[in-house]
């Protein structure tokens, strides 16, 4: 008889839901990396810096991002959130605080530019942000995975995950809110709002454990070996999962990892799962289950000898020796692929692919959507106001903010409904994300008017949001939930390279549409009365204009409209095009593992009633 003297809270008790509420309040206070934007153009006007260094001030964050991410996954999967927590607080106060100083300093009397010293440190302060909003990140989605089963994942994932893309929206709210235009009090709210979430964390935040009847290996449809052929299914490469022993008889007392069943679809793992024993001696057997299951004892009234051990012959007999790492399963059903398993895999590297072309666009928007919004502004209007430009770059990134937090909620939804009434692999979704990214670009491509630039800002936040709520699901679904933080960590590293491409190439192009030093003063201003939209006005006359009456937001802002990024966009455009054919590709694959794997199962559960019961007496 064997007693259990701890039992797992039950699914919706009231230690898993403050974990994950505590979860959704870390992540609110590591999302603002999306606010640079909001006090970006400010801190370039006060250090006088070019578009391409406030570019890398930007990229720094991104870096501190996912850079981090493998470092910090690693961390969290071996020693739990706690330690994660304790350095993002530190990083953010630290960070914020950092950029404070620069700024309230500004530059020295009679120096025009910041010293190369000093904007070094200004790019270490951004990665730090980064570092510990990303160290709260994986805190919050590490406890949230690990803390509710497969079929509730993504949407409570997607959930916490929501809080981040949040964040910019609800401290840009307050900052301006509370302190409207001072840029210095904005980031003393920063550092401080982002750095008490992660103390609040730190003692509630924690994986856990599921409930006996959520955690013993259900099986699900959608769960399938890569790259395995339909002819591969033979005795020598099954696709098998391993599975929790609930037996409480010496008859099925095997160990945890002698325990494992075939693949099969939903309804065949309800009604008629196979499940395969090994015995000390190394002898595989088969034991049907559901409505093909045969008595484990015999008849009543026939004796049964002592020591008596089950053994069940079948036509199909199936072993594990040679198994790829690839295709073993951990007890959730789900595959175990880590370390150089991930680097050799297909779908890792599609997955890298996809994630850098399309999260580095948004990282490119969201970074410059404050230029953007001032280069839109700016074009023929001689009546350009800086608290107008300021007003409309807070829209932005409340816009993006809201529908970022939209869309990561929306596509964990999606995910799961996807998966378990459409009964197609989540991967479909990636479609809808890369379609929503070629949405955005197409938008932002034709916007001329500065006050539609909110539509182009909400399909980004929207498309943005949904890549990052889908991707961690897809992330335990490709590669398995034990070392999930270390996997989503290396495939965080994505956006860091697209980022980087698309956010520089932004840079140079807006400073090559620049005027290339500050310009004079023109005698002859253009009269007030003429339209802020009109196109009689030369670019150079509306900056000598503004500058005469100390309106110029920076010397080197560029008065050409669109025409000052649309370079950048056709390069962005087209990557989208290219990352939506590769989610078709995936897709595509990835339905076909599957139809392959029911067509398995169907053939394992007709071989079945060849089975034949005995027992045998042990000498």
């Amino acid at each position: 008889m064997h007693s259990n003297t701890h039992h797992p809270p039950a699914l919706f008790s009231t230690v898993r839901i403050a974990s994950l509420l505590s979860a959704l309040l870390v992540a609110l206070g590591s999302g603002t990396n999306y606010v640079f934007s909001a006090y970006g153009p400010q801190l370039g006007s006060r250090l006088h810096l070019s578009h391409t260094r406030l570019n890398i001030i930007a990229l720094s964050g991104n870096i501190g991002v996912y850079g981090t991410a493998p470092t910090w996954g690693r961390l969290v999967d071996a020693r739990g959130p706690r330690i994660l927590l304790t350095i993002a607080f530190v990083c953010l106060i630290a960070g914020y605080s950092g950029i404070r100083h620069f700024y309230d300093a500004g530059l020295p009397e009679g120096v025009s530019e910041l010293s190369t010293l000093s904007f070094c440190l200004l790019v270490v302060c951004g990665c730090l942000t980064g570092a510990g909003g990303n160290g709260g990140l994986a805190s919050s989605m590490n406890a949230t995975a690990k803390s509710f089963p497969d079929r509730l994942r993504a949407t409570t994932t997607g959930l916490v995950i929501s809080g981040f893309g949040l964040s910019a929206f609800v401290f840009s709210t307050i900052a301006h809110s509370i302190f409207p235009g001072d840029t210095s009090e904005f980031l003393l709210v920063l550092a401080i709002g982002t750095s008490l979430p992660m103390v609040v964390g730190f003692f509630l935040v924690k994986p856990v454990p599921l409930p006996s009847s959520e955690s013993s290996g259900s099986l699900e449809h959608g769960v399938y070996g890569e790259d395995i052929e339909e002819d591969e299914f033979s005795a020598s490469s099954p696709i098998l999962f391993q599975r929790e022993n609930n037996s409480h008889t010496h008859l099925l007392a095997q160990s945890e990892d002698e325990h494992e069943v075939l693949l099969e679809d939903d309804e065949t793992a309800r009604n008629g799962s196979v499940e395969l024993h090994h015995t000390q001696e190394g002898t595989d057997y088969l034991v049907p289950g559901g409505a093909a299951s045969v008595p484990l004892s015999p008849p009543v009234g026939s004796p049964r000898p002592r020591n008596a051990r089950h053994r069940s012959r079948s036509a199909l007999s199936i072993s594990r020796s040679g198994l790829p790492q690839d295709e073993r399963r951990s007890l959730d059903g789900l595959p175990n692929i880590h370390g150089l398993g991930l680097a050799t895999s297909t779908k890792f590297w599609l997955l890298f692919t996809v994630n850098s072309l399309l999260a580095g666009t948004g990282l490119m928007y969201i970074n410059n959507v404050g230029l953007i919004a001032q280069a839109l502004l700016a074009n023929g209007n001689p009546d350009y106001d800086n608290r107008q430009s300021a007003q409309l770059q807070a829209l932005q990134v409340s816009t993006i903010s809201v529908m970022n937090c939209s869309g990561r909620i929306l596509i964990g939804l999606i995910a799961d409904v996807t998966k378990n009434y459409l009964r197609l692999p989540r991967s479909s979704c990636i479609i809808i994300v890369a379609t929503l990214f070629v949405t955005s670009q197409v938008i932002l491509y034709t916007t001329e008017d500065p006050e539609s630039l909110w539509k182009a800002s909400a399909a980004l936040g929207i498309a943005y949001g949904a890549l990052f709520g889908l991707f961690p699901t897809i992330t335990i679904e490709w590669f398995g939930l034990p070392h999930f933080s270390e996997n989503w960590g290396f495939v965080s590293l994505a956006p860091m390279f697209g980022g980087n491409v698309f956010a520089l190439a932004f840079g140079q192009n807006l400073d090559a549409h620049a005027p290339p030093s500050p310009p004079s003063p023109s005698p002859s201003p253009p009269s007030p009365s003429l339209s802020p939209s009109s196109s009689s006005l030369s670019p150079s006359s509306i900056a000598n204009n503004l500058l005469a009456r100390g309106g110029l937001p920076s010397d080197r802002t560029c008065f050409e409209g669109r025409a000052c990024y649309i370079d950048t966009l056709k390069i962005t455009t087209a990557c989208c095009c290219f990352a939506l054919a590769l989610a078709i590709y995936a897709a595509w694959r990835d339905y076909s593992s599957l139809k392959r794997a029911e067509k398995r199962a169907r053939g394992v559960h007709q071989a079945l009633p060849q089975t034949e019961v005995l027992w045998e007496a042990q000498e």
